[in-house]
């Protein structure tokens, strides 16, 4: 067996004890549940943009508590008067919406493209939730000790709602919406393809939010803030994992439907690919796993991207 093969078995025997609490389902019940009492209100406004070969919208919608939520939707003019497939596109940590040209080649491929923001990062997107605790380093620290007021609760429900923003335009087939991110945006795909089934493909790169008390242990990436906040306050590290385990895409991954080709670089330390595997290895959905060996959190860069766009391309969903 050969070190690509060696490392990618090592991979995909990892599978650790699952951290539900007896609530679990109970939970996110209740949050979908209270997410679809949201209105919408929808916003698209066309703005101009250099190429003949796409309309681009900014759009808005209200996510989980009423924040507006902030996006493009961006429309390939050449792909005929059928409707659709979408292509939902979530960012990496601190990141943003991005530019439209962020997200040329999947328009290329006639798809739309929806690109929303993440609340509270670095986008147009603010951010109308309330916390009893302060910050520590970052946004993630935020709502730590109570599993209603943690911060990815928020942020999954936007981009679930994000989902109802496609589905709503009539450019749109809501049969073939795709899921795409890398990191936290990857952490992204996989909690909205357990969490809502109209997934039905996801795009999940370097994912993040996956095996997290492994990820706090190790100070990996954004979740070294909650290593901060333990360090601070020892008596409360039960607490914290309590909280976190309501989030941890291990914990969903059973949920998944969705198609789901993901990549992992083995040298990454932001989102290291044994925490992924975790939530991999528990998908029964048809899945594709691409490891890069001597990549970090990078991935695999250009080749990655080529194999995922092929990938796209032949699943079928294109038309």
């Amino acid at each position: 067996m050969g070190y690509l093969e060696e490392k990618t078995q090592e991979l995909l025997n990892y599978c650790p004890p699952l951290t539900r609490r007896a609530d679990f389902d109970a939970f996110w019940t209740r949050t979908l549940e209270q997410t679809a009492q949201v209105a919408l209100r929808p916003e698209r406004r066309l703005v101009d943009n250099p190429s003949d070969f796409m309309k681009v919208y900014d759009i808005a919608y209200n996510g989980f508590d009423e924040t507006r939520i902030h996006g493009w939707l961006i429309l390939p003019c050449f792909a005929g008067s059928r409707p659709l497939p979408c292509v939902v596109q979530y960012h990496g940590f601190g990141g943003s919406r991005g530019i439209p040209e962020d997200h040329l080649s999947y328009v290329m491929l006639g798809c739309a493209v929806l690109a929303v923001d993440c609340r509270d990062q670095g986008g147009e997107t603010g951010n109308s939730a309330r916390y009893s605790n302060g910050t520590i380093t970052n946004v993630v620290s935020k709502g730590l000790l109570d599993k209603d007021e943690f911060y990815y609760r928020a942020v999954y429900m936007d981009c679930v709602k994000a989902i109802d923003f496609a589905c709503a335009q009539s450019e749109i087939d809501p049969e073939r919406i795709i899921v795409s991110g890398g990191s936290q945006g990857g952490a992204l795909c996989s909690a909205v393809s357990a969490l809502d089934g109209r997934v039905k493909l996801a795009l999940a790169d370097v994912p993040s939010n996956s095996n997290l008390e492994r990820r706090v242990e190790g100070a990996h990436g954004s979740y070294a803030c909650a290593t901060e906040y333990i360090r601070r306050y020892p008596d409360r590290m039960e607490q914290v994992y309590e909280t976190l385990s309501y989030f941890d895409t291990m914990n969903l991954a059973d949920r998944i439907r969705a198609i789901t080709f993901a990549s992992v670089g083995l040298k990454d330390e932001v989102c290291p690919a044994l925490c992924y595997a975790a939530t991999f290895n528990r998908i029964t959905a048809p899945k594709v796993l691409n490891v890069y060996p001597f990549n970090g959190h990078e991935g695999g860069q250009s080749l990655h991207r080529q194999r995922k766009l092929r990938f796209l391309k032949e699943s079928g969903l294109l038309g």
